[in-house]
């Protein structure tokens, strides 16, 4: 075995990494003070992690945004794959959500549990003109200073159709976006690197502060959780696929296992885009243009973990510890707010509690029992996000086979390695040279 694990390909350093953290998460547990010590020798360190990750999104997604509007002029209507890729989202995420309250009401994950916990949570209510208003921010430099990523892309998606609008006068300024774009992709490629490392301190502070003790009485939740995942991978997309896009489910999953692995343990969609974005254009073979532009929108608004299965469940789980009876309207409105309140959630680490609140505030149910949940969030926010990302994969490719603008042969070779360069929509696999991605991802 070689020992030099810079080596390893990317799937065992990441393995290799969640054991490690596990191992000395543990032990920090045992010691006493886990929490603190996980202050002040693990969190600093993964803080620094998510850091990389949350700073590379308004750039990325801004660039991304107005690159993709121009592109997309070339391959076809934009207004019809426009409605189609919006059309899918929001039928995926209300299978999502059936999926969700189907597996909720079948395990009953709050039924019988005592107070978990002395303190509320301090959450805000989320309402739905402040989902409108962060639509449609009145500064576009403080919305981007607070991260409010719907505000981003609404401003960009107007830049990138002005730019088009007004022709060559804008196509310097869009080239500049472009090269935009490739330098932070290169960015995120560099910090893809760091991942073993940063889930390496992020698992270890997880087991550090709460141990496996202390998640013994939400293990029921969290089963329901992953769960909902697993019936939404295994049956609910392979279905689509299968069904609507005529392609192979086990070929997908096959290419798209790259984006799908860094989700996972990234935690966050945006920083995944770039790969994920790979993923669709040199191995599932959908449309460069077409892709430059559904991947970026789906990064942002497209939520069936965190913004769907999470709430729905969540929903049960808090009506249930609260012993409140919820009958057919409150489960409607429940994948209403679902399905609907993505649209008020970012793709950075975190989203899912502003799509619970949104959605526990719509049917009335009390915020306070959100501190409860808080604890195992990291636990299942790996879950959720690979399932995010799993479903803003597999709408492109519905969509691209229903306009021709899926490249068959590609979905159905072997994988390519992925490169380490920008998917640029003049540049195919064919086209390009390969170069070995980094750490076998």
């Amino acid at each position: 075995m070689n020992l030099r694990v810079w080596k390893w390909q990317f799937w065992q350093q990441i393995v290799l990494a969640l054991v490690l953290g596990v191992a000395v998460g543990a032990a920090f547990n045992n010691l006493g003070d886990g929490e603190k010590l996980a202050e002040t020798w693990l969190d600093p360190f993964g803080g620094v992690y998510t850091s990389l990750l949350r700073v590379i999104v308004v750039p990325l997604v801004l660039a991304a945004i107005v690159v993709s509007i121009g592109r997309l002029r070339n391959v076809g209507s934009v207004a019809r794959l426009t409605a189609k890729t919006l059309g899918w989202f929001v039928v995926t995420s209300a299978i999502a959500t059936a999926i969700g309250l189907a597996v909720g009401l079948l395990v009953q994950p709050g039924e019988g549990l005592g107070k978990l916990a002395t303190e509320s949570a301090e959450t805000e209510e989320v309402t739905w003109t402040q989902v409108l208003e962060n639509l449609f921010p009145s500064n576009i430099v403080n919305a981007m200073a607070e991260g409010n990523i719907l505000g981003l892309v609404t401003f960009a998606a107007l830049l990138g159709a002005a730019l088009v609008a007004i022709g060559e006068r804008g196509e310097r300024l869009t080239a500049l976006f472009d090269d935009l774009y490739v330098v932070m992709q290169k960015i995120v490629w560099w910090v893809v690197l760091l991942t073993p490392i940063g889930s390496f301190f992020l698992i270890a502070s997880v087991v550090a502060t709460y141990g496996a003790s202390s998640l013994e009485p939400l293990a029921k939740f969290t089963g329901a959780i992953y769960l909902a995942v697993l019936v939404m991978l295994v049956v609910g997309y392979p279905v689509l696929l299968r069904a609507f896009g005529r392609v192979s489910p086990l070929k997908f999953y096959r290419n798209s296992w790259p984006a799908l692995q860094f989700a996972f343990v990234s935690s966050s969609s945006l920083a995944t885009l770039p790969i994920a974005q790979k993923v669709q254009i040199e191995r599932n073979g959908v449309h460069p243009e077409y892709a430059s532009f559904a991947q970026p929108l789906g990064a942002t608004i497209k939520f069936d973990g965190c913004g769907a299965i999470y709430p729905a469940v969540a929903a049960i789980f808090v009506a249930q510890y609260m012993n409140l009876d919820l009958g057919f309207a409150d489960y409607a409105l429940i994948a209403l707010a679902a399905v609907i309140g993505q649209l008020g959630t970012g793709g950075t680490p975190g989203p899912a509690l502003v799509a619970l609140t949104l959605t526990l505030t719509t049917v009335g149910l009390p915020l306070e029992a959100v501190g409860y949940l808080i604890a195992i969030d990291k636990v299942i926010d790996m879950a959720r996000t690979a399932l995010n990302v799993a479903g803003q994969l597999t709408v492109p490719v519905l969509v691209a086979r229903s306009e021709k603008l899926l490249d068959e042969d590609v979905f159905n070779a072997v994988p390519v390695e992925l490169t380490s360069g920008s998917a640029a929509p003049d540049e195919t696999p064919e086209t390009r040279k390969a170069a070995p991605e980094p750490a076998g991802t």
